[in-house]
């Protein structure tokens, strides 16, 4: 099988991202709160899927145009997260394991935008 986008960390960092959103959102109260729970999930799915889109695009700009729109999903997930521990879904272990996730996520993603940016 062809590895492409499956090979960057970002994607594979952000993979991990989204098995923990839907663990954390399969829970209890926090399956039930159907708004936080969609919202939270499209927006880590969003992550993962706009960093194969810009790798499919084939083209150095559109990539990086790409990965900044999954950075900044990245972002509000981390926002959601804040929600969720505020209204008692998670715990504040678990908005940590999971912000930690998302950090690494856009970290990894600003290296390879400014990767990107440098390559001639």
């Amino acid at each position: 099988m062809d590895k492409g986008f499956e090979q960057l960390v970002s994607w594979q960092s952000a993979r991990k991202l989204n098995k923990e959103i839907y663990r954390l959102t399969s829970d209890n109260s926090f399956s039930r709160d159907f708004a936080l729970r969609d919202q939270i999930r499209r927006a880590s799915i969003s992550v993962s899927s706009n960093i194969a889109e810009g790798f499919g695009r084939k083209s150095k700009k559109e990539f990086i145009y790409f990965l900044n729109v999954a950075k900044a999903s990245c972002y509000e997930v981390k926002s959601q997260l804040y929600l969720a521990v505020d209204a008692d879904y998670i715990s504040t272990t678990q908005f940590e394991k999971t912000y930690a996730i998302c950090e690494k996520v856009s970290k990894t993603i600003f290296g390879l935008i400014k990767y990107l940016e440098n390559k001639s």
